[in-house]
């Protein structure tokens, strides 16, 4: 980004593809946690005609800016960075939560730069700020079956049987998002990994 980004606005991004028929993949697992956290909060998503759809939300007591870019994955970039500009918002305070193959199914880590781990949305936006320690929370899918692509998998619908790990991993990204925005990411990390969460939890975050 060009500039020094002085706001102080947090910007979360759900990583996802728009229309219905993407709606309960697995890739669409940053939509549905910052759907959940705009359910929570009372908030209602508006079309900001900058390729995303963006609300403001209340956690704890702090304001956030939700956002979902409607461009598909593989150009998230392009509906973030503007949005970003407009704020004037820090990069390094956005939190990007997504799916990650690397972690088990029900996994939850926090992460501050480094790598994509090959997810395209992740990508998209570090070469769309030229920045990539931004803080990401990522939501463990694990693996595909042998014989499975890793797009075909993440480009479907978690079975009937998993449902109750779909709803596992929603709530652990809410979760996991209130912890970074109220007490930081080290604080979060500590409080997540030694358990001492706000509420029950059974997916998993070591």
């Amino acid at each position: 980004m060009r500039g020094t980004p002085s706001g102080k606005q947090i910007v979360i991004v759900g990583l996802g593809n728009p229309g219905k028929n993407y709606a309960r993949h697995r890739h669409n697992l940053g939509f549905m946690v910052v759907d959940e956290l705009a359910r929570e909060a009372g908030s209602a998503w508006k079309d900001n005609r900058r390729k995303a759809l963006t609300c403001e939300a209340a956690i704890d007591t702090t304001t956030v800016f939700l956002v979902k870019p409607q461009t598909f994955m593989n150009l998230s970039g392009h509906a973030v960075e503007p949005i970003l500009r407009r704020l004037n918002a820090d990069p390094g305070r956005m939190i990007v939560i997504h799916d990650d193959l690397d972690l088990a199914p029900g996994r939850v880590r926090i992460k501050i730069g480094g790598g994509d781990g090959g997810h395209k949305g992740v990508r998209s936006i570090a070469d769309s700020l030229r920045f990539r320690d931004f803080i990401r929370v990522r939501l463990g899918v694990g693996r595909p079956p042998e014989g499975n692509s890793a797009e075909e998998f993440v480009l479907n619908s978690f079975p009937v049987e998993d449902e109750d790990l779909l709803r596992d991993l929603i709530q652990a990204g809410c979760l996991t998002v209130g912890l970074i925005v109220k007490h930081g990411v080290e604080q979060a990390q500590n409080m997540l990994y030694s358990k001492v969460i706000v509420r029950p939890l059974r997916a998993s975050v070591s």
